[in-house]
């Protein structure tokens, strides 16, 4: 089958959809970020089964228990893959099992879904991995501690990436922030998530990096807020791919989404240069 062309045009009138980890420590108020999100069109995915802090909010949100509820509803939102083989999660053949009953039609209208969170979602993953073949050595049967974190490491990373080829729906990751420190003293903020690989990768495989924290103004009062570019002061991760956000913005998802979507980008302001007479 030859590959299609998409013109400008048509690239540019598709609805793309915001991919975004958001990182902050226990208590900062992540999960109440879903409050500032459209009720109606969001889907909340408590993994947390904490949704005290969002209690009254009149969205829909499903509640999966263990890591193959995430696989389905991974393949279910995001559809199949088909660079896979029949065997492999996300491909057309495991699709179209999770679908045998129509299952992906309930989701089609969620235009964001808000996942809560990837910390407990790598721990399911975890618990899971140590129970495959791979987790015990092929010699002794003994437990494997570096193929169960192999392929957790694997399958977390290919649970992200179809989630994130989800084109037109806004995928929100919220994770906690941990700070650690090296053998030399030195001091970093890193995902909470089992396996360091998972960690690693994750900045690449969404658009939008955002740590949620208790910030301090010049006048020493302190503020929350979400930190979305780096370099920054703190050393906090973030990345901005769109372009068009401050290095500080207000924790209001809906807010920051419009202008994700419809701000100037950064790079797009042009200084023009005076001309000079020739000599």
């Amino acid at each position: 089958m030859a590959l299609n062309i998409i013109k400008a045009s048509e690239r540019m009138a598709e609805r793309g959809g915001i991919k975004a980890v958001i990182l902050g420590p226990s208590g900062i108020g992540k999960t109440t970020l879903l409050r500032t999100l459209d009720a109606e069109s969001t889907l909340f995915f408590d993994l947390e089964a904490g949704d005290l802090a969002v209690e009254g909010w009149s969205g829909d949100a499903i509640r999966p228990r263990t890591w193959d509820d995430c696989r389905t509803l991974a393949a279910l939102i995001g559809g199949p893959n088909p660079a896979l083989r029949d065997e492999q999660s996300y491909s057309q053949a495991h699709f179209n099992f999770v679908n045998k009953d129509g299952a992906a039609e309930q989701f089609a209208h969620y235009e964001t879904i808000f996942i809560d969170s990837i910390t407990v979602a790598g721990r399911l993953c975890f618990q899971w991995a140590t129970g495959q073949p791979e987790a015990f050595s092929e010699k002794s049967g003994k437990p494997d501690t570096r193929g169960a974190y192999g392929l957790h490491g694997r399958e977390m990373l290919a649970w992200l990436s179809q989630l994130q080829h989800a084109r037109s729906r806004n995928i929100v990751f919220v994770g906690i922030l941990d700070q650690k420190e090296d053998d030399y003293g030195r001091t970093s903020w890193v995902p909470q998530i089992d396996g360091s690989k998972v960690g690693r990768e994750l900045p690449g495989i969404v658009d939008q990096v955002i740590t949620y924290q208790e910030l301090q103004a010049e006048d020493g009062t302190k503020f929350r807020g979400l930190v979305c570019t780096s370099p920054n002061p703190w050393g906090y991760p973030a990345k901005d791919r769109s372009g068009r956000l401050e290095q500080i913005e207000e924790p209001h998802l809906g807010k920051l989404f419009a202008r994700i979507k419809g701000g100037q980008r950064r790079d797009a302001l042009v200084t023009e240069i005076p001309q000079t007479d020739a000599a």
